[in-house]
């Protein structure tokens, strides 16, 4: 037991400290009577033989290291090629153990997996700048490569998770004709938007661990290399003096523009590049990973092209990227997904890889997994629910002169929640504490307010994205807002199912980028420009549309839905310092009168789209 949590404490700080269909608009994909079954075959080599040492050379004389693993007999000597092959391009270090860059169980299967340290990480050349464009540029440079060796028949996928997944996307977009197709496991979208300022608000609980893991695993010589001290001390450099240091540092204080999306996050969101994907493409995500928000998105955007998959689990980052419980409802192991996939789009074996399901969400309080034909759910509409001033939350609008509500503005509320357990990728998850499990004590009417459902007549399901409308007036001259999205269980236990964050006066919204359902907003796009900033004010009444990330769950029957409506998600959202101090002492009101009616808005699916138990 200890050393499997050990185990997998490890992978954590590797991997989780690390980073973020077939159906929809043209594509073909699967009808609703599809159904999952699992792909298996048995080994074609009994053993796999590890090659390291090799480098790429990109235009600019740069030296790429890389390692392929191909299929071997039993005593490790390399079988005869060539064979399809398997890319993966990492920032944690290829030559670490125990990070998963390469796949055994695919190479006994008849598969070559090359594995590559990005530019300036590993044992790679170069200055790391987190998938800028220079980087972007290697990712062709390294495909096309790879198509070329020995060991390689010409035909190449790329699998991995998080970081490793985020590069498979931009690899995917420059349509290298030998890129056959994709296996991206719990990806980002929006780099901006998914993690590094959600709502506008430095993440603080992920951003500056997963530089600095990328920083520390960049300098450790862990394989034989005789320029490996140049490397290292040019890796360290570039840290402290041009890369990781100056954007976290400035990112929090709120200068160097990083505070604001434009050109450079814009740059680092493989979802402004993803309508350009045309192969195949498999997504796998969770429902509270740190890419929450992205995973469907990618999913809506590359599906319009191309054969595309969702697959969403009941995972944080961590357990996302291993695929954690599965199999389960039919739904198979990762390891058989992806076997299914390559040999369908890179063999061109007929094994029914389109046929599988275009979306498989798991579901909160129903706990199980279903499928349907597309994200958003086709059978999904808007239905409001009010805030009212008596604690309730209800279908029915606000009266006349009906009172509002006050919450105290501190930026530390949350530090031991779901929340903080997600946006840490679930390594503080990994300490058996109940507030990870339940949000009780975060809901202390001095710092989150509550609003209740009476207990569901009948089972109330939801899935999709959830917008929250609320007037609000602050005693400072700006606030954050944090809005939870709870089940409240008959002995009272609430437990955070999904959340949105939002710093007031970036409150402006894009109507064209927005999503609608039957006519109302239910996915505001804020454009968090420096433009787009309109000041609050002292007691001045505001409408802040928030957006909460995209989730599915059943409130069941005898259980309650709940809104909670905070100041802060610590460590999830902090402002920048410059917002900070407008945000720091005050009183926050959340109004509910029938002039200034505070709302959600979720998207409600029938209970028949859910699998009976």
């Amino acid at each position: 037991m200890k050393t499997a949590m050990l185990r997998r404490f490890t992978l954590a700080a590797v991997l989780v400290l690390g980073a973020c269909g077939g159906g929809g608009g043209g594509a073909p994909g699967a009808g609703s009577d599809a159904k999952w079954f699992t792909y298996e075959r048995a080994e074609d080599y009994p053993g796999v033989a590890q090659i390291g040492g090799l480098k790429i050379t990109m235009a600019d004389g740069i030296e790429l290291s890389a390692s392929v693993a191909l299929p071997a007999d039993a005593d490790g000597n390399p079988a005869e090629g060539p064979f399809p092959v398997i890319l993966t391009q990492t920032g944690y270090n290829k030559s670490i153990p125990a990070i998963p860059a390469s796949n055994d169980y695919l190479v006994k299967r008849g598969y070559a997996h090359l594995s590559v340290d990005v530019r300036g990480t590993g044992l790679s050349q170069g200055q790391w700048e987190a998938f800028g464009e220079t980087e972007q540029a290697d990712y062709l440079a390294v495909i096309d490569w790879a198509s070329k060796q020995a060991w390689s028949n010409g035909s190449v996928g790329t699998w991995g998770a998080s970081f490793m997944a985020i590069t498979q996307l931009y690899t995917a977009a420059h349509q290298h004709p030998a890129h056959k197709a994709v296996f991206a496991i719990v990806p980002m979208a929006d780099g901006y938007r998914d993690i590094v300022f959600s709502g506008g608000q430095t993440n603080i609980g992920f951003i500056p661990l997963w530089m600095g893991l990328v920083t520390a695993l960049g300098v450790l010589p862990v394989e034989p290399d005789p320029v490996a001290p140049v490397t290292m001390l040019e890796h360290l450099s570039s840290a402290l003096l041009n890369f990781q240091v100056p954007v976290i540092l400035q990112s929090a204080l709120g200068v160097g523009g990083y505070n604001y999306d434009g050109e450079f996050w814009r740059t680092r969101s493989p979802i402004e590049q993803a309508d350009r994907i045309r192969i195949p493409t498999f997504i796998v995500g969770g429902l509270n990973d740190i890419f929450q928000r992205g995973e469907p998105l990618l999913y809506e955007a590359i599906s319009r092209n191309t054969t595309t998959k969702l697959l969403i689990g009941p995972w944080q980052h961590l357990d996302g990227a291993s695929g954690a419980g599965l199999p389960r409802d039919g739904v198979p192991p990762l390891n058989n997904l992806a076997l299914m996939w390559f040999d369908q789009y890179l063999r061109g074996l007929d094994v029914g890889a389109a046929s599988v399901p275009n979306v498989t969400q798991y579901y909160y309080g129903a706990e199980r997994y279903a499928t349907t034909t597309d994200w958003p759910h086709p059978q999904a509409r808007a239905e409001r629910w009010y805030l009212r001033g008596d604690g309730a939350l209800s279908r029915e609008p606000p009266a006349a002169g009906e009172g509002g509500r006050v919450v105290l503005q501190q930026p530390a509320n949350g530090i031991c929640s779901t929340s903080t357990s997600q946006w840490t990728a679930g390594l503080l998850g990994l300490v058996p504490l109940p507030c990870f499990d339940s949000n009780n004590l975060n809901e202390n009417p001095l710092f989150e307010i509550t609003y209740s459902t009476e207990p569901m007549a009948e089972d109330y399901v939801v899935n999709g994205p959830i917008q929250a409308d609320l007037h609000i007036s602050t005693t400072a001259l700006d606030a954050g807002v944090l809005v939870r999205v709870t089940e409240v269980s008959p002995d009272g236990n609430s437990r955070e199912l999904t959340n949105g964050i939002l710093t007031a006066s970036l409150r402006q919204v894009d109507p064209a980028r927005s999503r609608y359902l039957d006519g109302q907003m239910i996915q505001p796009w804020h454009p968090f420009t420096e433009a787009s900033r309109e000041p609050v004010g002292m007691n001045t009444i505001v409408h802040l549309p928030v957006e909460v990330f995209p989730s599915s769950f059943v409130i069941k029957q005898g259980y309650r839905l709940r809104v909670t409506v905070g100041a802060s998600d610590f460590p999830h959202g902090l402002p920048p310092v410059v917002d900070l101090v407008d945000q720091l002492v005050g009183v926050m009101t959340v109004h509910s009168d029938a002039e200034h009616p505070s709302s959600i808005v979720v998207p409600v699916v029938p209970r028949s789209a859910l699998p009976a138990d």
